[in-house]
């Protein structure tokens, strides 16, 4: 009986940290996406509004409205549906880091 109650009690605790985890990981997805062949701004997860101006993050990567995204390195990309700019010059597709390297 004691074994049963502490595995329904380690399942609550399990259960509790990926749902405040989950939250925590949404606030922190800011950034620009492509959605429908459109720049979008996003905040906490959720697309707020179309970009309307080409944007410099904090480590020099600039994300044009067109989906260009020049790093400051010279590297140029073109961002497809679903990938995500973050904040900090990340990029972001399906909810895991891309390797921008790639093309």
């Amino acid at each position: 009986m004691v074994t049963y109650r502490v595995v329904i009690l380690t399942a609550i605790v399990l259960l509790s940290a990926s749902l405040f985890a989950s939250r925590l990981m949404a606030a922190d997805m800011s950034g620009f996406m492509m959605k429908d062949g459109k720049m979008m701004m996003m905040k906490d997860g959720q697309a707020t509004e179309q970009m309307k101006n080409d944007m410099t993050l904090p480590d020099g990567t600039k994300v044009m409205t067109n989906g260009m995204v020049k790093m400051k390195d010279g590297k140029e990309m073109h961002m497809k549906d679903g990938q995500m700019m973050m904040m900090d010059g990340k990029m972001m597709e399906g909810g895991k880091a891309m390797d921008m390297m790639k093309k």
